[in-house]
């Protein structure tokens, strides 16, 4: 590599700690505003950065990456998804790419867990009863909720996010299930207490509350479609943290206006931020804006290992986190 400073692009604002980071090693050109990059930008930024720092708002397509300059060596994902990135393309082009695995593991269980209470102890109901001054005041069957224990709750995607889900499910008294592509090894199967079902149709149609903790990628899209959705018992509550592509929002915004689901939570969307606007309406719907891994400890570490990837390729080497084609 050349001794000189890696110019790096950064697409949007960062927590201050990592910026002034970076300005510290690396040619940065960091965002003013706190808002996507338009396409223009990015193209202008694959032509003359060494290193592009996106994040899961910006769309680094075959389209995009053919636009780079012989300089774009590296794009170092802020953020562990990498489904808007074409990684197969990237590569072709020599070009690596890294992201920040691990990071947001617990953050984004502590939603699951906190999206679960809010639709089955109704939450939000009662929110809007006391922001709208219209509580009249206790009584015996108002606002009347189910507890968590003993339900059955199945996770689909049994990876780091959905084993951080099972724990603290565990502790709530609930009965653990889950699918897989790979099967857990039988120790952490049994510190889980955990039970596998090898046929998605089958667990889907046993379960009280469906966890969905897979990522996006072309096997997963709409894994929970029209027909997979109709398994589900209408008592039950399905919860969305991974990526709103993995369900057809559409079937289960008809599902859940018919009574034919208990409940939903979630916090991704389908079509990005523009999540069905009927959904709004409903009192059993709780909707967050992909609040996730959106805590300061998580935002830094991400940070960090974007440093520690860009860094480690400025000094000759493969980034720790590099994503390969097998990853995903």
């Amino acid at each position: 590599m050349p001794s000189k400073r890696l110019s790096v692009v950064v697409t949007r604002r960062l927590p201050d700690a990592v910026e002034t980071r970076l300005k510290e090693l690396f040619d940065v050109r960091l965002r003013d505003s706190d808002t996507p990059m338009t396409q223009a930008q990015l193209i202008d930024a694959v032509k003359e950065a060494d290193v592009l720092v996106p994040t899961v708002t910006d769309k680094i397509d075959a389209g995009l990456i053919g636009q780079a300059g012989e300089r774009l060596r590296l794009i170092a994902n802020f953020g562990a998804g990498v489904d808007h990135i074409d990684v197969d393309t990237a590569r072709s082009r020599g070009i690596l790419v890294s992201n920040t695995p691990g990071v947001v593991t617990e953050d984004t269980a502590d939603m699951v867990l906190a999206l679960m209470l809010s639709v089955t102890r109704r939450l939000q109901e009662g929110l809007n009863v006391m922001q709208t001054g219209d509580w009249e005041g206790w009584a015996p069957t108002a606002f009347l909720g189910g507890r968590l224990g003993g339900r059955r709750l199945g996770i689909l995607g049994m990876g780091r996010i959905g084993q951080a889900v099972a724990r603290r499910a565990k502790a709530f008294g609930m009965q653990i299930h889950y699918h897989n592509r790979r099967r857990l090894r039988p120790e952490i199967e049994d510190a889980l207490e955990a039970t596998y079902w090898e046929s998605l149709d089958q667990m889907v149609a046993r379960m009280d509350i469906l966890s969905v903790n897979c990522p996006h990628t072309p096997s997963t899209f709409h894994l929970l479609n029209a027909r997979r959705l109709k398994l589900l018992k209408p008592s039950a509550v399905i919860v969305n943290t991974s990526r709103g592509e993995v369900i057809d929002e559409n079937a289960l915004t008809r599902m859940l206006k018919a009574g034919e689901l208990a409940g939903a939570g979630l916090d991704v969307y389908e079509h990005g931020h523009r999540g069905n606007p009927e959904l709004r309406n409903m009192a059993n719907v709780v909707m967050l804006p992909h609040m996730g891994s959106a805590t300061q400890e998580g935002r830094l570490e991400m940070g960090e290992k974007v440093i520690i990837n860009v860094k480690t390729f400025a000094d000759g080497h493969r980034p720790p986190d590099q994503v390969v084609p097998a990853m995903l």
